[in-house]
């Protein structure tokens, strides 16, 4: 009879097979991925948590700068930009007037039928159009061109029952999102692009007339009337459906906020007082910061790897542009460090891969399974044989970056309430406020949306939240142009 030979290893004090230990080494293994794993997730639950009491510094913060950036140019992060728009529309306006909406990776063209104070908007239609890549960096004259050519397009398919009888030339609203230092109501030169594009050559300029002269190339005969922000197009239209709208908030691609404010409390401002008393003011808010605000490791080096470094520091932790990207540099870290060791996917190390709707539909995912988060790490990222217990990790990882998001959205409306004066309840006055919110982010991505409102209710207190609204301004910023070119129309005064 042979000999047996029998290897025998000692694991934690008990005699196992060496077959049996190798199976008992990768489980340990195994699991200590998994620890390194929940102690990543851990440390940046940490760093992203927003207590109430931090979030109250934070809107502290936000009304000091929005103070500083009304005394003076230059006094704040906070741009506060006089807009011009000391009065918005009423609802007697009336006829055709065209908007143009650039404020991202795409832009629309709208038109618009007012039919004054009776009749409202009669008729509208738009298009909308994405922008090349090459065209967000290349030539301020090929940016133009192209949008001018789209333009052309769509007033050369106007029907009928659109067309204008008065023999007038065409007015356009033009929404254009971007930080610009207004000098009237129809022109204003562009401080810096933000949102991915970088031409050089058109900071500094006026952007009314280099469309202007892009239209001339494309022989349109179209005025431009208004220019304005998304975010001041939003609180026109908002205004234009419901009289108390005096704040209004994007929060989409990027993020802005625009309000209302008492002319005198403008110490910058130095022309005289508008009859109204009022001026409608474009905060910038993207580029707001502050040492409460909780920034992680992932966040600056997304900063510093960015084409504006230093810059637009709320909006990269608000907006849709960036929460996907800051949830796939996490990703990336644990793939590294606790999945798949040094061997990361290589279509996981893309920067912005992971576009903010497909970190949202991971993170709505209520399939038993998480079918949702596999088909897209499947589909994008190329991962497959993904175990539940790595699905639920991400759909954790999504609900940090969106939950910090939303609530520091929550902190800086706080903000602006504050420095309204309508955070609190005014003994025998009937106070309401309506913030208009418009911003594929806000309207799209339901569990933001929810912790926003939550988080701003739980900031004001019950009694003082049954005083304020939000209502989503569907498209809010290319109507509010329209309106606005109607309101800011230079044959007003032939029909009075």
């Amino acid at each position: 009879m042979g000999k047996v030979t029998v290897c025998v290893a000692v694991v934690c004090g008990v005699a196992v097979t060496a077959a049996a230990a190798v199976v008992i080494h990768r489980k340990m293994k195994k699991s200590g991925k998994w620890v390194k794993a929940m102690e990543i997730v851990k440390e940046f639950e940490e760093s992203c948590r927003t207590p109430i009491s931090k979030l109250k510094q934070v809107a502290d913060a936000m009304t000091v700068e929005m103070h500083a950036g009304l005394a003076s140019e230059g006094g704040s992060k906070l741009k506060m930009l006089i807009t011009y728009v000391d009065s918005l529309p009423t609802g007697d306006e009336k006829g055709l007037f065209y908007a143009l909406d650039l404020g991202g990776t795409n832009f629309r063209v709208l038109r618009v039928l007012l039919g004054g104070k009776d009749g409202g908007i009669l008729k509208q239609q738009f298009k909308e159009v994405s922008i090349p890549p090459n065209k967000m960096t290349g030539s301020s004259a090929a940016l133009f061109d192209y949008i001018a050519a789209e333009l052309a397009k769509f007033v050369a398919q106007e029907e009928d029952d659109f067309k204008s009888t008065s023999g007038r030339p065409r007015e356009l609203g033009f929404t254009f999102s971007f930080p610009v230092m207004q000098t009237s109501i129809a022109s204003g030169t562009l401080l810096r692009w933000t949102k991915g594009f970088s031409i050089d050559e058109t900071v500094g300029q006026d952007v009314v007339a280099e469309l202007t002269k892009a239209l001339e190339r494309q022989g349109l005969e179209m005025r431009v009337s208004a220019l304005v922000n998304d975010t001041v197009g939003t609180l026109a239209g908002g205004k234009y459906a419901n009289n108390d709208v005096v704040v209004a908030v994007i929060l989409g691609t990027g993020s802005n906020a625009a309000y209302v404010e008492r002319a005198q409390a403008i110490p910058k401002w130095h022309g005289l007082l508008p009859k109204s008393g009022e001026m409608v003011i474009n905060m910038e808010w993207g580029n707001f910061r502050s040492s409460h605000l909780p920034l992680t490791e992932y966040d600056q080096a997304l900063d510093a790897e960015s084409l504006n470094p230093g810059e637009q520091i709320y909006e990269k932790v608000i907006s849709g542009m960036y929460l996907g990207e800051i949830f796939r540099r996490v990703l990336c870290r644990m793939a590294k460090e606790a999945f798949f060791g040094d061997i990361v996917p290589p279509k996981l190390k893309e920067p912005f891969i992971l576009g903010t709707p497909v970190m949202s539909a991971m993170h709505h995912d209520t399939s038993p399974d998480l079918k949702v988060v596999a088909n897209n790490l499947k589909d994008i990222l190329e991962i497959s044989n993904t175990s539940l217990k790595m699905r639920t990790v991400i759909v954790q990882l999504c609900d940090i970056v969106a939950t910090r998001g939303a609530r520091l959205s929550a902190a800086g409306l706080l903000g602006i309430l504050k420095k309204m004066g309508r955070d609190t309840i005014k003994e025998g006055e009937k106070q309401k406020t309506v913030i208009a919110m418009d911003g594929g982010l806000y309207e799209h991505y339901e569990e933001y949306r929810n912790s926003l409102e939550n988080c701003l209710k739980e900031l004001l207190g019950e009694e003082v939240f049954k005083t304020i609204k939000i209502e989503h301004s569907n498209d809010g910023s290319g109507i509010g142009a329209a309106l606005l070119a109607a309101s800011h129309s230079q044959y007003l005064e032939d029909e009075s």
